[in-house]
C-alpha cells in the first residue's frame, strides 16, 4: 500500500527538483523529505529520483508515477472540496499566472467582484514578463502568449488584443509629427529590457527602436506605460491599456500594429476543481466586459 503522505512529498520534490525546496514548500526539513522518499522507494520497489550535488532528476520510473500521483493529487483535492464545502462555499488557493499587461490592466479591476462571490477562494494573481510551468504547480491556470503543443494541457483561446506604438500628445507637439517609419529613428523610446521577456511573441517589434535613442528599459509594462504617459518617448504598449488613457496617441497605427492571442492553459488534472473553474469562468467574464477595449 502506498501512502499518501509520501506521495505529497514525491510531487514536492518532483516539481522543486530540491529536497531542501520540497520542504520548505510543505514545512518540513529535508532530512524528513529525503526519509519520505526512501519508503515510497521501498513500498514500489524501484528507484525514482537520480541524486547528485546539482539537486534530483526523475528517473524512468519516477515520470511513470508522476502521471499517476498528479491525478491522486486532484483525486484528494476534489474530495476534499466536496466533503468539506457541501455547502458549495468554494475555497482554498488558485494561483492564477498571466501576462503582465493582462493581469494589471484587466484582471486586477476587477478581482474585487470575484472576491466577494468567493470570499474562501485565495486567489493569487502573478502578472510577469516570465514563463512559468503548470507541471511544476508553478501555477494552477495558466494564461500565455501561445498554445502549448505538449503535455497532459488542456487549452483555449482566451481572447486576441493588439500592440501597437503610443506616445503622449505633450510628447508629439515638443517633438512633431511623426508621419513614416522612417521618422521614428529621430525619436527617443521607452522599451522592454528584451533579455527578461521570455515570450518571444512580445520581442517581433524591437527592430523598431533599433537605432534609436533608449530613454528607459524597464521590465514592468506599467512601468512603460507611465514613463511613456509622461512624456519621455515612444513605447510599444497594449492598446487596451494606452486606449483607456487620455494622455496617449496611437502612432503610426497603420503601419505598426500587431496582434496577439491570450490562451489560457491548465493541466487537464485539474479542470474539474471546482474553485479553478470559477476563476476560469471569471477570466472569461472579465475578458468579455474588457472585449471592446482589447480590440481597440
Amino acid at each position: 500500500m502506498l501512502n499518501w503522505d509520501d506521495i505529497r512529498v514525491f510531487l514536492a520534490v518532483a516539481r522543486s527538483g530540491r529536497f531542501i525546496t520540497a520542504g520548505q514548500k510543505l514545512g518540513i526539513d529535508h532530512t524528513t523529505v529525503a526519509r519520505r522518499i526512501t519508503s515510497l522507494e521501498t513500498s514500489m520497489g524501484s528507484r525514482l529520483l537520480d541524486r547528485s550535488p546539482r539537486g534530483v532528476a526523475l528517473t524512468l520510473e519516477g515520470k511513470r508515477l508522476l502521471g499517476h500521483a498528479m491525478r491522486v493529487e486532484e483525486e484528494m483535492l476534489s474530495a476534499a472540496e466536496d466533503v468539506a464545502h457541501a455547502d458549495e462555499r468554494l475555497a482554498g488557493p488558485v494561483r492564477l499566472a498571466t501576462p503582465a499587461g493582462l493581469g494589471t490592466y484587466i484582471i486586477a479591476p476587477e478581482v474585487a467582484s470575484f472576491i466577494k462571490s468567493y470570499p474562501d477562494i485565495e486567489l493569487s494573481l502573478i502578472p510577469e514578463t516570465k514563463a512559468f510551468s503548470l507541471a511544476a504547480r508553478e501555477a494552477d491556470i495558466l494564461v500565455g502568449l501561445n498554445r502549448p503543443m505538449h503535455g497532459n494541457l488542456v487549452s483555449q483561446r482566451l481572447a486576441d488584443y493588439w500592440l501597437g506604438l503610443y506616445a503622449s500628445q505633450d510628447y508629439l507637439d515638443q517633438h512633431g509629427k511623426i508621419e513614416s517609419v522612417a521618422d521614428l529613428s529621430a525619436h527617443s523610446f521607452v522599451w522592454s529590457v528584451t533579455d527578461l521577456v521570455d515570450f518571444n511573441e512580445l520581442k517581433v517589434l524591437d527592430h523598431i527602436a533599433k537605432g534609436s535613442r533608449i530613454a528607459l528599459r524597464s521590465s514592468s509594462i506599467t512601468v512603460q506605460h507611465i514613463a511613456v504617459a509622461s512624456g519621455l518617448g515612444i513605447g510599444l504598449l497594449h492598446g487596451f491599456a494606452a486606449a483607456q488613457d487620455a494622455r496617449m496617441v496611437a502612432v503610426l497605427p497603420d503601419k505598426v500594429r500587431e496582434m496577439r492571442t491570450y490562451w489560457l492553459t491548465i493541466h487537464s488534472n485539474y479542470r474539474n476543481l471546482p474553485r479553478v473553474r470559477a476563476v476560469i469562468d471569471f477570466l472569461h467574464a472579465s475578458v468579455a466586459k474588457h472585449r471592446l477595449h482589447l480590440m481597440t
